[in-house]
């Protein structure tokens, strides 16, 4: 194998949490039976199973996916924002942006996820696993920028950004980003005087 060239297992790999990906967030994970994704990704009953030995490994490996991508987006809007974890943390809201105004937006995976599975189970650890390690890190950016209550901050900010995840969904409306940076910008300011 040369670089840049992908093993056909791995191909076939990608093409089967490529589909899931599409399908899951379209659809939700109840909604997609696996006969969907192996039939749409085009690959045997055999090769999935061989990469995926039950729904719950795919529905794993589709949330791991959206938690290393949307942590990436966040990240890279905090860091645009400059050094300062103050302007951090309100600039990891134009994350938001980008997020609410793609085609297809279904809100946020991890929420879709939780609404549709009961504690127990993969998706429900991935999405509590995916919420606390969003939380510890807007609680350590409020903890540098000199919060009087970090936890506090960074439980607000958490759910500042989780509704205006959900909003984006419920009424599509541009302002709502900018509704929820605003307010993002207030409670930090109002932390950091305290």
């Amino acid at each position: 194998m040369t670089a840049g060239t992908i093993a056909p297992s791995s191909t076939a790999r990608a093409r089967i949490l490529d589909t899931a990906t599409r399908l899951f967030y379209a659809r939700g994970l109840r909604a997609v039976g696996v006969d969907t994704i192996i039939a749409e990704s085009g690959v045997a009953k055999a090769t999935f199973y061989k990469h995926f030995p039950a729904k719950d490994d795919l529905i794993a490996a589709y949330l791991d996916g959206v938690d290393a991508m949307w942590t990436a987006q966040l990240h890279a809007a905090a860091d645009a924002a400059g050094p300062a974890p103050g302007d951090q943390l309100v600039g990891l809201f134009d994350a938001l942006g980008a997020a609410c105004r793609q085609d297809g937006y279904r809100g946020c995976g991890f929420i879709n996820a939780a609404a549709e599975t009961a504690p127990g189970t993969v998706a429900h650890a991935r999405t509590v696993a995916h919420k606390q390690r969003v939380l510890a890190w807007l609680a350590d950016l409020a903890r540098e920028a000199g919060a009087g209550h970090p936890d506090r901050l960074a439980r607000s900010l958490a759910l500042l950004l989780d509704g205006a995840l959900a909003s984006g969904v419920l009424d599509a409306d541009p302002e709502a980003v900018e509704v929820a940076r605003q307010t993002a910008a207030d409670l930090v300011q109002q932390a950091l005087a305290a």
